[in-house]
């Protein structure tokens, strides 16, 4: 059988459909001209419509200014269409690095747009098909502006930016020019936190356990082995200034040790809370565990199934953890 006359057509319409479940887009994007559509505004139409009616009008009564005012009316509306689509062409867009955030905030995903060109871009609308986040901006010539925008994180996991339409109807708002683009960014969302107290030092090595040392921030009661978890504000740099500059190493450092204050070193084991509590909120009561533990000062480990890690402190360990809780067991 032979093939269909329109097979090409209806296979170019197909991926351009589904350019809608695309993967993302690596890299810098660049909006070329033939990935910018465009098409009369409302108030294009009504513009449209008054033209005929003063053509009509014209040539009904062999009016010269009429045919005058409406060739240059119809002039200007050309220009801001050749303009409108300008104002997107040829911009770079790419997605900056995301902060993580907890389930049940709005993760602060950012698109770079680069113009390369000599003039402005103004009144550049980035809005979040899926949540409907919007942004609107100006980007002045070659220079770059941020626009942001709020997507409701509601599970954990990692959140894919998705696709992202870039509109203008600038300068006359004749017209409306827009483009898809699908960036690579996404957002880590933690497990929403549960408030309440840290469980109660206990001499066990499972869930909750503590075991105390007599180190702590009062009094300087000597010197130890640098760790890497180690506050910059404890090393003893004296000590360091003292050695060979050109053969010191992290292993050579000394930390100083306070005693005083207890510190407590925990154990956080999802295996040792109730499993009626379910998965989510046994997630959440160790992400709130972690910060609580994190705020006391204590090091802490954590325990999910088949993964471990040693106790620790410090801005890196808690990232560490909170990600470990956040993609276990991800469908």
């Amino acid at each position: 059988m032979a093939p269909r006359a329109d097979a090409p057509a209806r296979a170019r319409l197909a991926a351009w459909w589904s350019d809608a479940a695309a993967p993302p887009e690596h890299g810098t994007v660049v909006l070329g001209h033939r990935r910018v559509y465009i098409v009369p505004s409302r108030l294009g139409l009504f513009f449209g419509a008054a033209l005929l009616i003063l053509l009509v009008g014209s040539i009904n009564y062999a009016l010269s200014l009429g045919f005058a005012l409406t060739f240059l009316l119809a002039g200007m509306g050309i220009a801001g269409m050749v303009q409108t689509t300008r104002n997107l062409a040829q911009l770079s867009v790419r997605a900056a690095r995301a902060e993580p955030v907890f389930a049940g905030d709005s993760a602060r995903f950012r698109l770079v747009l680069d113009n390369p060109s000599e003039y402005d871009r103004p009144e550049i609308l980035a809005l979040h098909l899926a949540s409907g986040a919007q942004c609107r901006i100006d980007v002045a010539a070659r220079a770059a502006e941020d626009a942001e925008l709020a997507v409701p994180a509601q599970r954990r996991g990692w959140l894919p930016l998705g696709r992202v339409m870039l509109e203008t109807r600038f300068p006359l708002g004749l017209f409306r020019a827009w483009s898809y683009v699908r960036p690579d960014g996404r957002c880590m969302v933690y497990p929403r936190p549960e408030p309440g107290a840290l469980p109660p030092p206990a001499p066990s090595s499972h869930a909750g356990g503590a075991r105390a040392h007599a180190q702590g921030s009062d009094d300087f009661s000597g010197l130890r082995a640098y760790q890497t978890s180690d506050s910059p504000r404890h090393v003893a740099w004296k000590s360091v200034a003292r050695s060979d500059t050109q053969h010191a190493r992290s292993d050579d450092m000394l930390t100083k040790q306070f005693a005083g204050e207890a510190a407590v070193e925990l154990w956080l084991d999802l295996a040792e809370l109730p499993a009626s509590l379910g998965l989510e909120a046994r997630l959440s009561r160790l992400a709130g565990w972690v910060l609580g533990a994190e705020r006391g000062g204590a090091r802490y480990g954590l325990r999910l199934g088949g993964t471990e890690l040693a106790p620790g402190r410090g801005d890196g360990h808690r990232a560490a953890c909170l990600e470990a809780l956040a993609l276990h067991e991800v469908k």
